[in-house]
C-alpha cells in the first residue's frame, strides 16, 4: 500500500518538475526570442556607404575635417560595425538601448521593451563634416538624403534617422541646434511596435533614463530645399526648414566653416524596426545640402 502511494507521489513529482521544465524552457526562448525585437542587427555586419555633398553652385564648399581639403563633395568613413536599434528624442541627450524585455498582454508585440540603458558608441554611426563659403553669407539648408536598401519589399530605411547637430561658426565650438529627420516614408510589412511604456510615435526621453518614452515626430522630406542639379537654383517650399547660416565677405576668401555632427541609427521604438529586417542592410547613403546667399 505505502509502496503503491510512494509510487503514485514520484509520478506526480516527475509530472510536475517536467511541468516546471518546460516553463522554464518557454522562459529562456522568451528571452532568447527577446533579443529580436531591439537586438536584432547584432548577427550581421551592415556597411553604410556615406557621402555628403554640397550644392549651390562653387561657393558652398564641403569637408571632412576643419582644416582639410574643401571642395562640392565629401566622402566620410564607410560604416562598418553593427548597428544596434537605440533610442532617443534629442541627440545632444545621448542614446539608449534596450536591456530587458517583457511579453506582451494582448498589444500589437509578443514581446516588449521594458528596460533602458545607455548605449555604446559603436551602436551608431557618428562623424563630422563642415561646411563654408567664399561668397556672401549663406543660409543652409538639407536638399535630399538618398539611400539603397538591400531590399525594397523590406526597407530597413523604415527605421533609419539621420541626426544634424549644428555647431556655432569655427572649431571646437558650441552646439547650436539639431534635427532629427527620417529618411524614407516606406512601411515595413510587418511594423508592430514594440516598447511597453509607449505606442507608436512615441520613442525615448534622452533626458530621463528610467525609460520614458514621449511622443515624437522627425523632419520628413517636407523640410528639404529644392536644389535644381542642372541649373544650381534653390528653390523653398513654405516647409523648408533652414539648418544655420554660414558667413562670408563676397571677396573670394573663405569664411570661418560650420561642423555639423552627423548621426545615423536604428530607431527601436519605430513600429517599423522589427524582425524581418534582421537580415537587412542600408546599402547607401547620401546627404546633400544647398544654400541661399542672403540679400
Amino acid at each position: 500500500m505505502n509502496k503503491s502511494v510512494n509510487n503514485d507521489d514520484a509520478k506526480k513529482l516527475r509530472s510536475r518538475f517536467k511541468i516546471s521544465l518546460l516553463a522554464m524552457f518557454v522562459a529562456f526562448i522568451a528571452v532568447v526570442s527577446a533579443t529580436y525585437a531591439w537586438y536584432i542587427y547584432n548577427t550581421s555586419r551592415h556597411t553604410t556607404d556615406v557621402r555628403m555633398a554640397a550644392g549651390a553652385g562653387a561657393n558652398l564648399q564641403i569637408s571632412n575635417s576643419y582644416s582639410g581639403e574643401y571642395g562640392s563633395a565629401a566622402v566620410l568613413e564607410s560604416f562598418k560595425g553593427q548597428l544596434e536599434p537605440v533610442s532617443t528624442n534629442k541627440v545632444t541627450a545621448g542614446f539608449q538601448k534596450a536591456t530587458s524585455f517583457i511579453v506582451g498582454q494582448g498589444g500589437p508585440a509578443d514581446l516588449l521593451a521594458a528596460g533602458f540603458d545607455d548605449s555604446e558608441a559603436r551602436d551608431y554611426y557618428h562623424t563630422s563634416m563642415y561646411l563654408r563659403t567664399n561668397g556672401d553669407d549663406t543660409d543652409i539648408y538639407l536638399a535630399d538624403i538618398g539611400f539603397e536598401d538591400s531590399d525594397e519589399k523590406v526597407p530597413i530605411s523604415s527605421a533609419i534617422r539621420v541626426g544634424l547637430v549644428v555647431h556655432e561658426p569655427g572649431q571646437n565650438m558650441p552646439v547650436s541646434s539639431e534635427y532629427i529627420f527620417a529618411i524614407s516614408d516606406k512601411k515595413n510589412p510587418e511594423a508592430s511596435y514594440n516598447t511597453a511604456t509607449g505606442k507608436e510615435g512615441y520613442v525615448l526621453d534622452g533626458v530621463k533614463k528610467d525609460g520614458t518614452t514621449v511622443p515624437f515626430s522627425s523632419y520628413t522630406s517636407d523640410a528639404y530645399c529644392i536644389y535644381d542639379k542642372n541649373t544650381g537654383v534653390v528653390t523653398l517650399k513654405k516647409t523648408s526648414e533652414k539648418l544655420c547660416t554660414i558667413t562670408g565677405d563676397g571677396s573670394g576668401k573663405p569664411g570661418t566653416p560650420v561642423q555639423i555632427e552627423v548621426y545615423i541609427w536604428l530607431e527601436g521604438c519605430d513600429e517599423d524596426c522589427t524582425v524581418n529586417l534582421c537580415g537587412e542592410t542600408l546599402k547607401k547613403l547620401a546627404v546633400s545640402f544647398a544654400g541661399i546667399v542672403q540679400e
